[in-house]
């Protein structure tokens, strides 16, 4: 990695990398639920991955609709089996972090879908790729809370503790 967006996106930046925060969450635990706590890791990754792959279709020119209601960027069921919902996290911030490496991509325009009725806008290909950065490390960070409340955190490969 050669700057610190990517890191945050993919490595050992706002905490324990991506890949180690999902590593050993099995798909009992992806979907366990804490009492109090409104989603399971799975709804939590799923959303992130949700929202990763709308700014990415974005950045690729994609016109694809912002969502009208919350609810739409959550997993209506778990249909999609949990291995593949956490590789297809990690595979499109892969991707995110590919292009926060290409300065020149970084500086070009984005039309960005809104909730109805606000028009669509136009941010920078930054913009976005550090909202995801921002978006993704929310997210991972509640699943690092529900494993440390699950009593499995940190993963093998490492986390923080503190």
């Amino acid at each position: 990695m050669t700057n610190e967006l990517q890191r945050n996106l993919i490595g050992n930046g706002f905490g324990a990398p991506p890949s180690h925060i999902l590593e050993a969450v099995d798909e009992a635990m992806a979907h366990r639920r804490y009492p109090g706590v409104p989603h399971s890791i799975y709804e939590e990754v799923w959303h992130a991955a949700f929202y990763q792959e709308l700014t990415l279709d974005w950045i690729a020119g994609k016109p694809t609709p912002y969502p009208e209601h919350a609810t739409e960027g959550f997993p209506a069921s778990a249909a999609e089996p949990w291995d593949q919902v956490r590789q297809r996290f990690l595979d499109d911030a892969e991707q995110a972090a590919m292009i926060a490496g290409n300065e020149t991509q970084l500086l070009a325009p984005v039309l960005c879908q809104s909730r109805t009725p606000d028009p669509p806008r136009t941010m920078t290909v930054r913009d976005q790729i550090e909202g995801v950065a921002a978006h993704n490390s929310y997210h991972l960070g509640h699943v690092v809370l529900l494993r440390q409340l699950f009593d499995a955190w940190p993963p093998p490969s490492g986390g923080d503790t503190w």
